[in-house]
């Protein structure tokens, strides 16, 4: 009864075009895809007679074998943690939450994974735009 008192011999032309518009555009938005949360894998290996961890952060990056992603210093250096907490405090503070955790161990060494998110919406412009390029359309489906 609400809906028709709305509508009752007063529909114009302004009102008709404007719910045209504004269904085009709900469709719109409903029909791009955006994920909740990105994420991103630390692994760390322990570095031979340290106790020093080296760490590499997969973010879902294509990479070819030669590429490092090691995390770097501002030197181009290679960072170096001193466990994987001080990496995990590391991702923290880039605004990165814990989430999971399992260890492989290969040829006597422990090789950590960690796995971290972040809220899409808290990426910069530049990056969500780019990852979006990876994401479905609702026609896509």
């Amino acid at each position: 009864m609400v809906f028709l008192s709305i509508f009752d011999k007063t529909l114009t032309v302004k009102k008709l075009f404007f719910l045209t518009a504004l269904c085009g555009t709900l469709s719109f938005l409903h029909a791009q895809t955006t994920p909740k949360f990105v994420y991103a894998e630390i692994v760390g290996e322990s570095r031979f007679l340290s106790n020093k961890v080296t760490v590499s952060i997969d973010y879902g990056q294509a990479t070819s074998f030669f590429e490092n992603t090691k995390v770097k210093n501002e030197d181009g250096s290679n960072r170096k943690f001193n466990s994987m907490v001080d990496a995990m405090n590391y991702m923290g503070a880039l605004g990165w939450e814990f989430q999971q955790a399992y260890v492989v161990t290969t040829s006597q060494q422990n090789v950590y994974h960690w796995l971290m998110r972040k809220n899409f919406t808290d990426l910069p412009g530049d990056i969500q735009e780019e990852m979006k390029k990876n994401f479905p359309t609702k026609k896509d489906l």
